[in-house]
């Protein structure tokens, strides 16, 4: 039985569109890319000085555990030249596995759900596109509509484009 999965890309070194096609192509290889957001530009979060964020979301169905589809969007980065020179600092890729069924997971290497989803509107709004109503056993019964709703701070700017994949 292939799992419900919800995945954030973000980037905004190079050009993000293009690298974001090229990681669900390659993401085609292990999962089944179902659908995906459009794709918005936002200001930085956590560090102010570095080039405008591109933002979106994808869903996705796999067989594989958590911690293997982390293995493999990890390596998909290290193939698309991803680098951390700091923590929320530019990028060319970052992949983060947000959501997986209703997984709760908390080990050094993976949290599930992701933290801050509730609580960022570049991340909040690709994934409403997706599933608004979507609600996971440890929001306390919020959904994503719910929570965008109570969002206090705001880093989007447009919607840029839609991906095709």
């Amino acid at each position: 039985m292939n799992t419900e999965i919800y995945l954030g890309l973000g980037g905004n070194l190079g050009d993000p569109p293009a690298t974001f096609q090229q990681a669900l192509k390659k993401i085609g290889h292990f999962a089944k890319v179902t659908k995906v957001s459009k794709l918005y530009k936002s200001k930085p979060y956590g560090f102010a000085d570095q080039p405008v964020f591109y933002n979106a979301a994808a869903q996705l169905a796999s067989e594989l555990s958590p911690l293997d589809l982390l293995a493999q969007l990890q390596e998909v980065e290290k193939q698309l030249g991803k680098k951390v020179v700091r923590e929320n600092g530019p990028r060319v890729i970052d992949l983060d596995l947000l959501v997986y069924a209703d997984e709760v997971i908390d080990l050094p290497e993976l949290t599930l759900p992701h933290p801050g989803t509730l609580d960022r509107d570049f991340v909040l709004k690709p994934l409403a596109d997706l599933n608004p109503l979507l609600t996971h056993p440890a929001w306390n019964g919020q959904s994503l509509q719910s929570a965008m709703d109570q969002l206090k701070e705001c880093f989007l700017i447009e919607v840029a484009e839609i991906i095709k994949i």
